[in-house]
C-alpha cells in the first residue's frame, strides 16, 4: 500500500473519533442520559463488529472461556467506565473540552506502565507529563476569567482519560494471545452485555426504534467506533505506531472543529493553548527516540 494513503487511513479513522461528540450530544437532546448513550455505542458496535468479522474472517471469533478475564478488563473496566466518563464529561463541559480531557490518558500509561511493566521514565516522558498537565489546567479554565468548568466536569473528563489508559493495559496483555480485531469485538461484546442491563434501555426497548435514534446510534456505533477502528488499523499495518499516534492526535482538533460548526462552542486563548500543550506532549513522546531513563525503573523488565 502506498504510505500516502496509509495516513489517509490513519486520518480518517481520527477524524471519526473526533465527531463522536456529534452523536452523543444528539442523543443527549432526545432525552437519553449517559449510561444509556454508552448501552447505544455498546450495542451497536458488538453487533457491527460481530457481522464484520463473521463475514471476513469467523475464525477470529473463537475464544477460549478461561481467557475472559481480558475482556472483562478491557471491555467493562475500560470501556464502560471510559464511555461513561466522557459522555458525562460532554454533557457537563463540551465537547471540545472533554475531547482534550480524555487526551490525559497517555500520561496515565506512562504511570501504569512504570508501576506494572517497570517501563523506565525517560526525559522526554517527564516533560510530556509535565506539559500534559499544564496543558489541561488551562483547559479548565484555571488562568480564565470567562470560562469555568465544575469539578464534577473536570474528575469526568480526567476519568475517562483514566479508564482509557487501562485499555492499553489490559490490551497488552490480551493481545498477548489474540488479534486485534478479536479483542476488539469481545471488548465491545462485554461492555454492551455488562451495561444493557443497568443503562434503562431494557425499560423502554422501543426508544430505540424511532428513526433518529437509529441514525445517530449507527453513527455512534459504525463511523465513530467501527469503521474508526478499521481504519486506524488499516494504516497501522504500513505506518510506524508512533507516527500514527501523532497523526491520531488530530483528533481532539477534529472534535474541536466539530463543536465550533455544529454547537457554537468557543474556546478562549489559554485553553487553545493548552490544547496545543497537550497535543505537543503526545507528539514529543511518539517521536522521541532516547531510552534512557531518568531514573531507574523498579525492578528489572519482566
Amino acid at each position: 500500500m502506498n504510505k500516502k494513503l496509509a495516513y489517509l487511513y490513519i486520518v480518517g479513522g481520527a477524524s471519526l473519533w473526533g465527531i463522536i461528540g456529534v452523536f452523543v450530544t444528539k442523543l443527549y437532546e432526545l432525552g437519553f442520559t449517559p449510561a444509556e448513550v454508552v448501552a447505544i455505542r455498546a450495542l451497536m458496535a458488538a453487533i457491527f463488529l460481530l457481522c464484520y468479522t463473521f463475514i471476513h474472517n469467523k475464525k477470529m471469533l473463537k475464544i477460549h472461556i478461561r481467557d475472559s478475564h481480558y475482556f472483562v478488563g478491557t471491555g467493562i473496566v475500560s470501556i464502560v467506565f471510559f464511555n461513561l466518563c466522557m459522555f458525562t464529561a460532554i454533557k457537563e463541559t463540551s465537547v471540545s473540552i472533554s475531547a482534550i480531557l480524555l487526551y490525559t490518558a497517555p500520561a496515565f500509561v506512562m504511570i501504569l506502565s512504570y508501576l506494572l511493566f517497570k517501563e523506565a521514565f525517560t526525559l522526554q516522558k517527564v516533560i510530556a507529563l509535565l506539559m500534559t498537565f499544564c496543558g489541561c489546567a488551562f483547559v479548565v479554565g484555571i488562568f480564565s476569567n470567562d470560562t469555568t468548568i465544575s469539578l464534577y466536569g473536570l474528575l469526568a473528563g480526567l476519568g475517562s482519560g483514566f479508564f482509557y489508559s487501562l485499555y492499553s493495559i489490559f490490551g497488552k496483555f490480551a493481545l498477548k494471545k489474540y488479534e486485534s480485531i478479536t479483542v476488539t469485538v469481545y471488548t465491545f461484546v462485554f461492555a454492551a452485555i455488562a451495561i444493557m442491563p443497568f443503562s434503562g434501555l431494557l425499560s423502554s426497548p422501543q426508544r430505540l426504534l424511532h428513526i433518529d435514534v437509529l441514525l445517530y446510534g449507527i453513527g455512534l456505533g459504525f463511523f465513530s467506533t467501527m469503521l474508526a477502528f478499521l481504519l486506524y488499523t488499516k494504516g497501522l499495518s504500513y505506518v510506524e505506531s508512533s507516527r500514527a499516534s501523532i497523526v491520531a492526535t488530530l483528533e481532539p482538533v477534529v472534535a474541536a472543529l466539530a463543536s465550533f460548526l455544529f454547537f457554537h462552542e468557543r474556546l478562549d486563548v489559554f485553553q487553545y493553548f493548552g490544547i496545543i500543550l497537550v497535543i505537543s506532549s503526545i507528539v514529543i513522546v511518539g517521536t522521541s527516540s532516547s531510552t534512557k531513563p531518568l531514573f531507574k525503573a523498579r525492578s528489572q523488565n519482566l
